[in-house]
């Protein structure tokens, strides 16, 4: 995609006629962008957490502390299996969601292994209240965020996908997860992560504003997501929108901007997109 052309043409090959989603505009920091975290307290959250119904804060896992989003596992004595997911409580389908966020302090007791320094924002997600009590994980596609140990390379704003799949280069992929070409984020430092997500078509990740990783036509499909209610897993139907959440994997992690820009109103008409990505110093080639 090396043209304005060429990314719109690629970006709405596969748009049906949008709906128009409603929400609420709270502590805009700049015209067109809505807060989904207002710095205060959780409104606008709904908690889902493995084993446990949905609005359930088990353990106050998710809080506020000093204006910061913190996922905290201090009342846990085993972190067992609870894998837990903060949902925004409207859908979006097309949309830049703009997220700052670091990891701290030391892994929930019996937190696995691969989970240390690990989370992640979920996109086009199912709703929590199609979630069973025991699902580990919402079908959607998960944008992942990886802490560096200090010495090796670990990169960030990868791709998961439990109970999905996507394409890249013209290719279904259906291997879980794929890495980024991020750098390594060592420490307890903020990251910047970015992700423009246009409905059933183009999906790009960026970290601290650098281009990481691209895919398209989000679907139903694959594995890694367990005891989930059969019918809300329509393999090879592509995912039009969902559900944001913030994921609570069994290590600390804080965010301190959550904000969103709704792109709607801009899906059906592909100069206006492109000039509004522009606007917004998102790259479309």
């Amino acid at each position: 995609m090396k043209t304005h052309i060429k990314f719109i043409k690629i970006a709405f090959g596969f748009f049906g006629t949008c709906l128009l989603l409603g929400m609420s505009v709270t502590n805009n920091t700049e015209e067109g962008w809505i807060d989904l975290f207002n710095g205060k307290n959780l409104d606008g959250w709904i908690v889902k957490i493995a084993k446990h119904e949905t609005g359930e804060n088990y353990g106050e896992t998710y809080r506020v502390i000093d204006g910061q989003l913190q996922v905290s596992y201090e009342n846990y004595n085993d972190f067992d299996f609870q894998y837990g997911h903060l949902f925004y409580e409207k859908p979006f389908s097309h949309y830049l969601i703009e997220i700052e966020y670091k990891f701290f302090g030391d892994q929930a007791p019996k937190g696995e292994g691969w989970a240390w320094r690990n989370s992640g924002v979920m996109l086009h997600g199912q709703s929590p209240y199609t979630m069973t009590k025991d699902q580990d994980f919402p079908i959607s596609i998960e944008a992942q965020f990886l802490g560096g140990d200090g010495k090796n390379n670990r990169t960030t704003c990868n791709l998961c996908t439990p109970g999905t799949n996507v394409v890249m280069d013209g290719k279904l992929i259906t291997q879980h997860c794929i890495s980024s070409k991020s750098k390594t984020f060592h420490g307890d430092q903020w990251v910047n992560a970015k992700f423009l997500v246009l409905g059933d078509s183009i999906i790009k990740h960026f970290a601290n504003d650098e281009l990481v990783l691209s895919y398209e036509k989000p679907q139903f499909g694959g594995g890694t997501v367990n005891r989930y209610n059969p019918a809300e897993k329509r393999d090879g139907e592509l995912i039009k929108g969902g559900y944001i959440s913030l994921q609570s994997e069994s290590h600390p992690i804080s965010f301190r901007k959550v904000r969103l820009y709704n792109l709607e109103n801009y899906a059906s008409n592909t100069g206006i997109l492109a000039k509004k990505l522009n606007e917004l110093n998102i790259p479309v080639n």
